[in-house]
């Protein structure tokens, strides 16, 4: 398997595989890689002749210090995981934070049309900035034909689309399905952090999404999200940060429900001190 830790060599080795008229897809990852990242992986394969797997944990996207020193960091069993799915056509790009940032490692400032103020950037605060200079940056490095990444970060992904859209960047962005383990869990890095009664009572996560799905069926919104808070209120381990109803378009939270738009049910949950997300397509 190709790796490269600069961007001269892996810009390098994408020029190569161009003039060969080879396409180029791109999975851009923090790393501690599982089998939701695989599913991305897998797919990308199946659309380009080569894949780019970035691993790199963006320190301008955390605002909490002590989540970035915890975030796990496993480049050789993400290796081995990825030599399970191909080995002569899975590209590793696992960049240093010099690499990336050349010793200037602030944010961009960009303006998605308010999406980046709506949930995740209500509680995170500068997320977004840091989320759209790091993809920006593999974008213009990789130069990738297509690029994949999942819908558990729904937000993540309307803003990606959104930066492709007002920075004309020529890749097309390809959004993936949650993918859960068997419990219902959505796959998320931080699992792996979870102590056993946490990870235990985790899948109450999904499980109150999936009844809050049906309920939104006959139900109005905020009766929707006052039974879900109910839920969270009653249980003695997990507890609520957000739940939100709302339009797929803006992220706006929904006021009053309308047939000709699409909506989608967010929600955010401490278990202990790890933070678990999670999004349902609610019609």
């Amino acid at each position: 398997m190709e790796f490269y830790s600069e961007k001269q060599q892996i810009t390098a080795a994408i020029d190569a595989f161009k003039t060969k008229q080879l396409t180029i897809g791109l999975v851009p990852t923090m790393g501690a890689l599982h089998e939701g990242h695989l599913q991305l992986v897998k797919k990308a394969l199946d659309n380009n002749d080569k894949v780019v797997v970035s691993i790199f944990v963006n320190p301008t996207q955390f605002d909490n210090k002590e989540d970035l020193e915890k975030y796990p960091r496993t480049l050789k069993s993400d290796m081995d995981l990825l030599e399970t799915v191909s080995k002569d056509s899975i590209i590793v790009y696992a960049p240093t934070v010099d690499d990336i940032y050349e010793g200037n490692m602030v944010s961009q400032k960009f303006d998605f049309d308010g999406l980046e103020f709506e949930m995740e950037g209500k509680f995170r605060n500068g997320h977004f900035d840091g989320v759209g200079t790091i993809v920006k940056r593999f974008f213009d490095i990789v130069k990738p034909h297509n690029a994949y990444f999942g819908e558990k970060d729904f937000q993540q992904l309307q803003i990606i689309k959104k930066l492709v859209d007002k920075c004309h960047i020529p890749v097309n962005v390809v959004g993936c399905e949650i993918y859960r383990e068997a419990s219902g869990l959505a796959m998320s890095s931080r699992n792996t952090r979870l102590k056993t009664e946490y990870k235990e009572a985790a899948p109450f996560i999904y499980k109150t999404l999936t009844i809050a799905k049906e309920h939104f069926g006959t139900n109005s919104a905020n009766k929707v999200l006052k039974w879900v808070e109910n839920q969270f209120a009653a249980h003695n381990l997990l507890e609520l940060e957000y739940f939100i109803i709302a339009d797929v378009e803006t992220l706006k939270p929904v006021k009053r429900k309308s047939n000709k738009k699409l909506y989608r049910a967010f929600i955010a949950v401490y278990a202990d001190d790890i933070r678990l997300i999670d999004n349902i397509a609610l019609n």
